[in-house]
This record gives structure tokens, sequence and C-alpha cells, in this order.
């Protein structure tokens, strides 16, 4: 055989031995345990930020309408106080105009006449405001804690230092009834009872009007809330339930004051204060 013929068998034993071995490992390779499988970035970043808030609180995510709950929560709060402190506002405005108006009643009364004037201005509840309560000034010969009722113009001066003396509106006996004199207290009482005088029971049955033979204190009875006995007499400085009568003479002799007048003046005097009724 010819060298050249030996060569063309070699090659040819060759390939065949080649594509023998190749097809084993392509058969083996079909076998084996495939290669991970790698998603690009772009395909994968939304899933993987989905599943973040699950891996990272172990929790479900809210739903919608908890979501909704929340976004809507700062949009109350946000209005809620708004509303809350338009209201306290209007509140303080309302106090401090409340306030100004006091201020500016109690300069107008400070600088009002001694006397009553011929046409004044009603206060709250019909009272004239120069019977409100003010410091004065007063001169007189009579000491220190003493009270001085003026029967004509209706005030109360209780006698302080250096000429001064604390002023109170004071509604007084009608004609017929008043009187003048010098007393003392003898009685002081809270919230007293009122025994009506057999005089006044049967005077006023005959105007058809029947009173009690006796009243318990409290805000009905016509005595207010505190009285000062005047010594022996049926007198006594008392409040009154009907705060539009200070300024008149419109009682049986007695000497009449707003309550909260009554009650300031019930605690600056003692047993015993002089009483002058001119």
């Amino acid at each position: 055989m010819k060298p050249r013929h030996l060569l063309l068998i070699a090659s040819i034993a060759a390939f065949a031995l080649s594509a023998i071995s190749a097809g084993g490992a392509f058969a083996n390779d079909r076998y084996a345990t495939p290669p991970p499988l790698v998603l690009s970035p772009d395909l994968s970043a939304p899933w993987v930020t989905q599943l973040q808030p699950q891996r990272s609180t172990g929790q479900l995510a809210p739903t919608a309408p908890r979501i909704y709950q929340n976004n809507n929560r700062p949009q109350q709060r946000a209005t809620t106080p708004q509303r809350s402190a338009n209201g306290q506002q209007t509140r303080k405005k309302q106090d401090k105009t409340l306030r100004q108006n006091t201020v500016a009643q109690q300069g107008s009364f400070i600088r009002a006449s001694a006397t009553a004037p011929q046409n004044p201005a009603k206060a709250a509840g019909g009272m004239n405001p120069i019977y409100l309560p003010q410091e004065v000034d007063y001169t007189t010969k009579h000491k220190t804690g003493t009270i001085i009722i003026d029967t004509k113009n209706k005030f109360l001066y209780l006698v302080g230092d250096n000429g001064k003396a604390r002023r109170y509106g004071v509604g007084v006996g009608k004609e017929g009834f008043s009187w003048k004199g010098t007393e003392t207290v003898s009685r002081k009482a809270e919230w007293p009872t009122w025994h009506p005088p057999k005089e006044m029971i049967a005077r006023e049955r005959k105007k058809g009007r029947i009173l009690p033979t006796r009243m318990e204190g409290g805000l009905a009875n016509p005595l207010g809330a505190r009285a000062l006995y005047l010594g022996n007499t049926l007198y006594r400085i008392h409040g009154t339930n009907a705060p539009s009568t200070i300024g008149k003479a419109v009682s049986s002799g007695c000497i009449r004051m707003r309550n909260q007048d009554v009650e300031e003046l019930y605690e600056r005097i003692p047993v015993g204060t002089k009483v002058v009724v001119l």
C-alpha cells in the first residue's frame, strides 16, 4: 500500500475518534446541573422593590385603605387645629372686649358726679352705673370704719383713711318709711331667714299680696345674701334679689344693696360698727 493511502486512512480514523468523543461530551452535558439564571438589572429591579418591605419588616405591606387614611390624616390635622385656634382667638377677642368695656365703665363711674344725674344712663339689670362700688374723696368728722348712709342721694359710704371712702349705691325707705339716726351693727348673718313683720303682712294683704310668715335664706329671699342688723330695730342693711331697685326709695325702711356689694361690706366691717343714717 502506498504511503499516501496510509496517511488518508489515518486522517479518517482520527476524525471518527474525535466525533465519537464530542458526542459523548454532549450527552453528558444534557444531564448536568444547569447554571443559575441571571436576570438583567433592568428586569429584576421592579420585583426586588416590591419584595423589600416584606423582607425588611417581616409584615405585610399596608392595604390600600390604610394608606388612604394615613394620607388623609395630615389634612385633618391641618384644618382641625385651625378651627380650634380660630375659636380660641374669638373667645380671646370677646374676653378682651369685655375687659375693655368693664374698664371703660369703671372709668366713667369714677368720673361721675357724687349725686345722681337727672337722666341717668341705665346699667345692666336696669341699675344706674353711678351706684356701682367705687373709691371716692369723702370728708367727714366720723372715724375710719364708720358707715354713713346718705338717704337723699342713695349712697352708703364706708369711711376710709386720708379723706377717702368706699361708696356703694343703695335702695332706701319709701316716703313715710324713711328714718334718720345712729345705730350700731348688732348682728351679722349670711343668707338670712326673713320674718316679715306683722304690720307688713297685714299691709301687703290689703294689696292682695300674701306674704309668708317665714322664708329661708336663698336667692328668692328679699334679704339677699347678707344682712347687717341695726341695734334693736327692725331695720337692716341687706342684699336684694331685685338689683334694679338700687338708687330708689322703695323699701319699708331697710337699706338694700346688691348682693355682691353687701357681701363685700359684710367682710369689711365687724359687729359693733357705727352706722349713721342721714
